[in-house]
């Protein structure tokens, strides 16, 4: 499905994105893993990628930095000699309630999941135009069409995902380049593994399919809005929840 692509997941490392590395792998792909700092779990996901045939290199960033993300773009584009879809997943937490969040909380959430999402966007854009094709696919949040109590920042940076998303959509079409949004729900990663035995219940009891979903599950999905087969899907934000925002 994606024979000879090259691929660059952000927080690919560990969780979803790696799950997307090894799902693009198994495709065909070639992957650039960009992580923010675990050096051996980035290592670990490029061994795992490359036993499928396939290249893997990795590239430590903080998607937060614009000029950092423009230098580790022009060499991803070097290096594999050009950039066919990107995956946004990178993305970090610092939940509390309202009164208690500072605003450290609130910048260091959006800077990663919002600003990093228009950094990389700004950067392979002009690659994939150039082109006249590309896949890009942002990881949103079921908080960011909802919201939820306790992750104000959280929401609105998903929420400034789906703004994106679209209008990258109206901008970039012409040029046969897409730009998708997956809008997971309950997923079972090391984010929701910090929740705590009865907060996890609790959600569930609001998922119709009462379980909680799976990375590869996300990635598969994920792979597919990187194919040629979602060619004509653009601009679309899809949920992968388990019923959960019915």
């Amino acid at each position: 499905m994606l024979k000879g692509k090259n691929i660059l997941v952000t927080g690919g490392s560990r969780g979803i994105g790696r799950a997307i590395c090894l799902k693009a792998a198994s495709e065909g792909a070639n992957i650039a893993v960009v992580y923010a700092g675990n050096d051996a779990a980035a290592n670990e996901t490029a061994a795992a990628v490359r036993e499928f045939g396939v290249r893997a290199e990795t590239y430590k960033l903080d998607v937060s930095d614009f000029d950092a993300v423009k230098e580790t773009v022009a060499a991803i584009a070097k290096d594999f000699g050009s950039i066919d879809g990107l995956v946004n997943n990178a993305g970090v937490t610092a939940d509390t309630l309202l009164l208690r969040m500072t605003e450290a909380d609130y910048d260091k959430v959006l800077g990663v999941n919002l600003k990093g999402t228009f950094n990389m966007i700004k950067h392979v854009a002009p690659l994939m135009l150039k082109a006249r094709k590309g896949r890009i696919v942002n990881m949103s949040s079921v908080v960011g069409l909802s919201g939820n109590a306790g992750q104000i920042n959280y929401s609105a940076s998903k929420a400034g995902v789906v703004g994106i998303t679209k209008s990258v959509a109206k901008e970039l079409a012409s040029r046969s380049v897409t730009c998708n949004a997956i809008a997971p729900g309950f997923i079972g990663t090391d984010m929701t593994a910090k929740l705590t035995e009865a907060q996890q219940q609790g959600i569930l009891s609001s998922v119709p399919l009462g379980r909680m979903g799976n990375a590869e599950e996300v990635a598969a999905l994920a792979v597919f809005l990187l194919s040629d087969a979602a060619a004509y899907i653009t601009g679309e934000v899809i949920k992968i929840d388990g019923g959960l925002y019915i």
